[in-house]
């Protein structure tokens, strides 16, 4: 006896593998389980505003990436007339204009998009080794040490010094921090002394994200960082910044703007959120990640929107197995239903069921006389597939005519199927009658409606589209009825006398 051990092994590997790629598209991506969540995307433009000198102009602006809580999905600039370019550079990303020469006043935009993404991929690697050495005058090294020591009295580790310090530079009266504030910013300075302690620290600029925002400024920030991860501090408040609606710009302490050939630079910001659906959210994430453009999403749409019918096709496969084996109802071929199915669904259902009768009740009419001439099997399925095609041009003909729009569609039934289907019902007539025909027309009738409702429901065709692992569970299920050998709920019937005996 062949063991089965291979078939339920292969099962288990459909199962886990179909069941890890469907939690790690919607862990990972964000894809949801249902229709109709939306996602946010923060659209943010800068705004470079400068005096040209007339010398030739190199502008450059440190540009955002990928981070905590945040995708990177779109960046563009409206510059005409110069030449722009993003640079990637040890320390940042910068977006650079440049221009031969140029005179008057110059206004520069730079757009970018930043998805709102709990799972962003983003670089958090720990800092150099070295500590850069710090050298302060005496009175600044003083006030410094003073800070440091009053702050490490209060504080367990790195994350509450920090803290304790920013506390001390919001205390107006306190002349140790003037004295400091005097030669360098409050951010600078914290910076110093953090340093002076052996904690990697550095000053970032960040903008707070709210809808509808003009003319905002970037606000330095203190990170630091905890041995983990980097550590963010806002420096007007005493506590740590959630980081909600926080999006660093220039995240690793350089310049935001440097303007070569150009005088009275300044820089603002302008910030406005929209919703945009899951796929579109999906789409635009793969395409941020070139790693995964093999993705069906990264096709064009004419592509996506045919993958779109095919991925459900499994679905209907699923139905036809689960009535067969499982109910035990009788149709005409094996998947005809599921091709009769698809058809529906560019036809709609009403339309498509008058369509179907009528081609194959027409279709077994003419099939009947064929059978009389004796043909061979060759020449008469393609008299049957020729007939079919008439019908289908006669009776689309007829509907375009009395004004019957629906009637057009019928074009999209699979015509060779329907003359397979026809030459079978016939043969099935001759052989067993008419009851026959009924039986197995009405189950392929009966399975062909219920694939197409479940092709044209939203939450199926959501999950077929976004998730391909479900590809996988469904074909693990169909190997798993392959092995039933029970009793169909069709059987029932014949052992009813035995259950009332009994």
């Amino acid at each position: 006896m062949t063991s089965r051990m291979p078939l339920y092994l292969l099962i288990s590997l459909l199962f886990v593998i179909g069941f890890s790629l469907t939690v790690y598209r919607h862990q990972v991506y964000g894809v949801p389980w249902t229709m109709g969540q939306k996602h946010q995307v923060w659209e943010v433009e800068a705004r470079v505003e400068f005096e040209a000198t007339g010398l030739p102009v190199k502008v450059s602006l440190a540009a955002p990436d990928t981070q905590k809580g945040f995708t990177l999905i779109n960046e563009n600039t409206s510059s005409p007339s110069y030449g722009f370019t993003l640079v990637e550079t040890e320390n940042n990303r910068q977006a650079e204009w440049t221009k031969r020469a140029v005179q008057g006043r110059q206004i520069l935009y730079f757009k970018n998009q930043m998805l709102v993404d709990p799972n962003s991929k983003y670089n958090h690697a720990p800092p150099q080794q070295t500590i850069p050495s710090v050298a302060l005058d005496g009175p600044l090294m003083i006030a410094a040490q003073t800070l440091l020591s009053q702050a490490r009295e209060r504080s367990a580790d790195h994350a509450t010094l920090t803290r304790e310090l920013i506390k001390q530079f919001t205390d107006l009266d306190n002349q140790n921090t003037a004295l400091l504030t005097k030669e360098m910013s409050r951010a600078d300075a914290i910076v110093t002394m953090l340093s002076m302690e052996g904690i990697h620290a550095r000053v970032v600029g960040a903008l707070r994200l709210e809808d509808g925002r003009r003319r905002q400024g970037i606000i330095p920030m203190v990170e630091i960082w905890n041995g983990n991860n980097w550590k963010i501090f806002d420096l007007d408040a005493s506590l740590v910044n959630s980081e909600e609606n926080l999006l660093i710009w220039n995240e690793k302490g350089t310049p935001l703007l440097e303007v070569n050939g150009g005088t009275n630079s300044v820089v603002s910001f302008s910030i406005i959120s929209q919703d945009i659906s899951p796929q579109q959210a999906t789409n635009k994430k793969i395409q941020a990640e070139s790693l995964l453009n093999f993705s069906i999403h990264s096709l064009p749409i004419e592509e996506q929107a045919m993958f779109k019918t095919i991925l459900l096709i499994p679905i209907g496969a699923l139905i036809v197995v689960m009535l067969r084996v499982l109910v035990g109802l009788k149709t005409s071929g094996t998947f005809m239903p599921v091709l009769i199915a698809v058809a529906f669904v560019q036809t709609q259902l009403l339309p498509g069921i008058i369509g179907f009768l009528l081609i194959v009740g027409t279709g077994l009419v003419i099939r009947s006389y064929l059978s009389r001439l004796n043909l061979l099997l060759v020449a008469r399925i393609s008299a049957v597939i020729i007939t079919v095609i008439l019908i289908i041009s006669v009776f689309t003909v007829v509907a375009f005519k009395i004004g019957l729009i629906e009637g057009l569609t019928i074009t999209f039934f699979p015509m060779i199927i329907l003359s397979w289907t026809i030459e079978r019902m016939s043969i099935l007539w001759e052989e067993e009658g008419a009851k026959q025909v009924i039986v197995q027309g009405g189950g392929s009738l009966l399975t062909a409606v219920l694939v197409y409702l479940a092709m044209t429901n939203d939450f199926i065709r959501h999950l077929t589209f976004n998730f391909i692992g479900i590809q996988l569970i469904i074909l693990a299920i169909i190997l798993m009825l392959g092995n039933y050998t029970g009793y169909r709920l069709s059987e029932l019937k014949r052992f009813k006398p035995l259950v009332k005996d009994a």
